[in-house]
């Protein structure tokens, strides 16, 4: 961790402190304020909505009051569509240190509403984790891969041996843009008549009349 001191005469003087490294990291780590919350959605969570609380802010990552727990067995999978496009540069989970955390993952974009079913054909990226009961750990995305992202799917398939698989925390840092719809103001643009189009229909409609 970056920490570096220049002593001067008179006292310490810190350029860099652990709540400036947290506060830049935090930042990095914001893309889960841009989930569309009200349409996550995780399949085989014990508790119903339960998955929404484990994407918080950085600095509350090491708080395991609330978690997500698998129910029938030890897989779990995330539907997370954001409100926007964001480019994914890299991805921290932290479980448990113990049987419980989860030993693997595979990521899929740009794919709403996917089953587990589904979940078995080829991922965009699969990642073989480690246990990260500190949140210490991050695993890079490659940012070409991941540029244009509207819905990202997280499946958790195993977990090092537990009946369960329990998730304390998601962490997603990368880049934020808004969407842009251009199509709708094409639309709306090319359906205002032009009048200087059909003038010379309306002039002979009339003139038809007074014939």
């Amino acid at each position: 961790m970056p920490h570096d001191h220049h002593h001067h005469e008179g006292g310490c003087s810190h350029e860099s402190t652990d709540s400036d490294y947290l506060r830049e990291i935090g930042i990095q780590y914001s893309l889960y304020t841009k989930i569309d919350v009200e349409n996550l959605e995780c399949l085989n969570e014990t508790t119903e909505g339960s998955a929404k609380f484990i994407f918080k802010p950085y600095e509350e990552r090491l708080n395991f009051d609330k978690f997500v727990e698998s129910d029938a067995d030890e897989e779990l999978l995330f539907n997370i569509p954001f409100t926007g496009n964001i480019k994914l540069k890299g991805i921290t989970i932290i479980g448990a240190n113990d049987d419980s955390h989860p030993n693997k993952v595979r990521l899929f974009k740009n794919r709403p509403k996917l089953s587990f079913d589904d979940a078995n054909s080829k991922a965009d990226e699969e990642l073989d984790l480690a246990r990260n009961p500190n949140g210490d750990l991050e695993y890079p995305i490659k940012p070409v891969q991941f540029s244009s992202v509207h819905h990202l799917t997280l499946h958790f398939p195993s977990n090092f041996g537990d009946d369960n698989t329990r998730i304390y925390y998601i962490g997603l840092r990368g880049e934020f843009s808004q969407a842009h719809y251009h199509g709708v103001t094409i639309c709306n643009y090319e359906s205002r008549p032009n009048v200087s189009d059909h003038k010379n229909n309306v002039f002979d409609s009339v003139n038809h009349r007074v014939q």
